[in-house]
C-alpha cells in the first residue's frame, strides 16, 4: 500500500532510545511502527495525505527529540498518541480552512453531501475531545479493540477505559444530535 514509505531515508545523529537501557534504530521504529501511525492518523482524518503528513511529523519529532530525553518505555504506545495528537492538529486546521474556503466547493451528490458532512462533523467532534479520550475513542471505535486490551495498551484500567469510552460518545452523540438540528 504504501511501499514507498519503507525507503523513506531519514538521517540520524545517533540512537533514539527506545527502552530503559537499549538505544534503538529509528530507521527500525520506522520500519515497525510506520503503519501504525498511517492507519491511526487516517481514521482520525479520514484522508491518506493527511494521514502521510502526520506520519513524517510524527518521525520527524521523534528524529528531533533531545537525546537526553527519557528513552521511550514503550514505542506503539507513544507513536499511536503521537499519531492521535497529530491528525486532531490537522483536522483542528482543516476546520479553520474549510471556513475560510466555504463558498469555494463545487455542488455534490446530496446523499454524499450529508455523509461527507456527517464524517467531517465526528472528525471535529473528536479534535475537541481531550487526546487521552481521542485516543481511547480510535482505539475503541475506529480499530476495534476490546476496553481489555485498550487498557493493557495504555497501562489504565478496565474501569478508566469504560468511562472514558463512555464519556466520549456521550459527547460526541451531543454533538452529532446538534448538528443534526
Amino acid at each position: 500500500m504504501h511501499a514507498a514509505m519503507a525507503t523513506i531515508e531519514i538521517p540520524v545523529e545517533g540512537a533514539i532510545p527506545t527502552s530503559a537501557g537499549e538505544p534503538g534504530d529509528l530507521e527500525q521504529l520506522f520500519r515497525d511502527h510506520h503503519g501504525l501511525v498511517f492507519r491511526t492518523a487516517y481514521r482520525v482524518t479520514g484522508n491518506a495525505g493527511d494521514a502521510e503528513d502526520v506520519l513524517q511529523t510524527v518521525f520527524l519529532r521523534l528524529a528531533g527529540r533531545d537525546r537526553s530525553a527519557p528513552p521511550l518505555e514503550k514505542p506503539e504506545h507513544y507513536l499511536r498518541r503521537a499519531a492521535v495528537n497529530a491528525a486532531l492538529d490537522v483536522v483542528r486546521s482543516r476546520r479553520a480552512e474549510d471556513a475560510a474556503t466555504a463558498g469555494d466547493l463545487p455542488q455534490q451528490d446530496p446523499a454524499q453531501n450529508v455523509r461527507s458532512e456527517l464524517q467531517e462533523c465526528l472528525r471535529r467532534a473528536l479534535a475537541r475531545l481531550s487526546p487521552e479520550a481521542a485516543e481511547v475513542f480510535v482505539l475503541r471505535f475506529l480499530e476495534g479493540h476490546s476496553n481489555r486490551e485498550i487498557a493493557k495498551m495504555l497501562g489504565a484500567s478496565q474501569v478508566w477505559v469504560a468511562v472514558t469510552v463512555h464519556r466520549a460518545r456521550q459527547r460526541l452523540q451531543r454533538e452529532i444530535r446538534a448538528y443534526q438540528g
